[in-house]
């Protein structure tokens, strides 16, 4: 178990990460890069869900991306369209990808498959940060 004080700094690293990426993401929506836009849409939500990690284990959060065994570990109550949101959002992790499924992934990702993830993104994020208050 870590001592209090790293538990915040710990809470406070992945809160503000999470808001930086966030940024991020939205210009990246703005900006019509959609495939980048949900890469970083899995990462606001993946920083968001280890500070929960760190709440409710005292413990550094592992380091794995997926984001449905991240929110279990957090002991956090979700709805099923938010479980089902954290599932599909785990495909957008593109860190071990081959060159043809990043391709593929950037086919997928238009204006109307980023729409249809954007908000929902956005909105379990904001979820998340008032949990944490």
């Amino acid at each position: 178990m870590l001592p209090k004080d790293k538990i915040e700094a710990q809470i406070d690293y992945w809160l503000s990460n999470a808001a930086e990426k966030f940024k991020t993401m939205q210009g990246l929506y703005t900006s019509k890069r959609y495939a980048d836009c949900l890469f970083f849409g899995h990462m606001v939500l993946e920083m968001a869900l280890k500070a929960h990690v760190v709440i409710a284990t005292k413990e550094v959060p592992p380091k794995i991306h997926n984001l449905r065994r991240l929110a279990e570990m957090a002991k956090l109550d979700l709805k099923d369209d938010e479980w089902k949101l954290l599932v599909k959002a785990s495909n957008f992790n593109m860190e071990a990808r081959y060159p043809d499924e990043k391709l593929e992934f950037h086919k997928m990702s238009t204006k109307s498959t980023t729409d249809e993830y954007y908000e929902p993104i956005i909105s379990l994020y904001k979820k998340l940060c008032r949990k944490n208050k």
